[in-house]
């Protein structure tokens, strides 16, 4: 799926207002639908330039119009089979998303928060995204996020979802009993699993899945390059390893925690923050060199042995005119034994 990896490019501003729903979640299996970008009931409807980096299922419907001249970096199933399956497996992904119990019932209006991982409940039933959102994992790459709209989904012109701190698109989802509409110009990140029709402006860079379950998926694209763009979320993958010196130290003697962090797209390495851990506490952070290290000394362990993990968590990577967002990664456990004074 590398074509697909060229989608993940991120925009917009950091916003301010956090808001924790304060509960951790397992994230929601797509099954078969996991491979399509797109996925309609009833029809996928494209106009002008657009590109679609994943599969495009349409089923128990079969029309898909539009391709060329837009593009498909992958394949097109409609009616039953692989279709059917995958519809089936979105279905029981919606019903699963919107069963989870909310954890905090907020405002429709998003934009210019912070939100942490959890369950969102729209007070009014609607959400809409006018400005940023900013989506903080607060250090946890399996962190998820759930938003339930009993009626619709809208995003303004040029607005933003922004992920960080570990977050990633995978693992968000917003399910909608009602319409989705994304916004000229908009960048959209997550898995939208709505009920009824989407409606995918001009313009628009969604990093994610765009499933209408019992209509259409409509997408208006542009006259020229940038496309109105749908990538699955699929980040390129790194690996995370971790050394201590020296080991065993003393009792405040500085120790040096050095963590190595592989993985490079079109040439460029994987940039971003790690986080240094002693179980779950975290010690420090400290930003990747051009080479992929990062390194954090304390004089402050205490006697004894030490679980030491570095938690690669990404900050965005600038590739030509845009950015790529790195997928993290966690290195093995490092012991680490701290001994008395001489």
């Amino acid at each position: 799926m590398s074509a697909a990896l060229t989608g993940l490019l991120a925009m917009g501003l950091l916003t301010a207002s956090t808001r924790t729903a304060d509960a951790r979640q397992s994230p929601v299996e797509l099954g078969e639908a996991e491979d399509c970008a797109l996925m309609a009931g009833l029809a996928v409807n494209s106009t002008d330039l657009t590109r679609i980096a994943g599969d495009i299922g349409v089923s128990p419907g079969t029309i898909v119009t539009g391709f060329p001249p837009g593009e498909v970096l992958g394949d097109i199933h409609t009616g039953g089979g692989y279709a059917a399956r995958a519809h089936a497996d979105a279905v029981s992904a919606y019903q699963e998303a919107r069963g989870r119990a909310a954890n905090s019932s907020i405002p429709s209006q998003l934009g210019g928060r912070t939100l942490g991982p959890g369950v969102y409940a729209s007070r009014s039933g609607a959400f809409q995204i006018d400005g940023t959102l900013k989506l903080d994992a607060e250090g946890d790459p399996d962190a998820v996020f759930i938003f339930r709209a009993d009626t619709t989904l809208d995003t303004a012109r040029v607005s933003n979802i922004d992920v960080v701190n570990g977050a990633q698109e995978k693992n968000v989802f917003w399910a909608v009993a009602g319409t989705v509409g994304l916004g000229t110009l908009s960048t959209f990140r997550g898995n939208i699993l709505a009920r009824n029709g989407i409606v995918v402006n001009e313009g628009v860079a969604m990093v994610g899945r765009a499933i209408s379950l019992d209509t259409s998926v409509a997408l208006t694209g542009t006259d020229v390059e940038p496309t109105t763009h749908i990538t699955l979320p699929v980040r390129p993958p790194t690996s995370t390893t971790l050394t201590s010196s020296p080991n065993p130290s003393r009792l405040n003697e500085p120790v040096t925690f050095t963590a190595v962090v592989e993985g490079t797209f079109d040439g460029v390495h994987a940039g971003g923050k790690v986080v240094f851990r002693d179980g779950t506490t975290e010690l420090g952070s400290a930003q990747l060199n051009g080479m992929g290290i990062a390194t954090f000394t304390t004089d402050e362990l205490t006697r004894g042995v030490h679980l030491i993990q570095a938690v690669y968590l990404d900050g965005g990577s600038a590739v030509h005119e845009g950015w790529v967002y790195f997928e993290p990664s966690e290195s093995p456990v490092v012991q680490h034994q701290v001994l008395n004074r001489r």
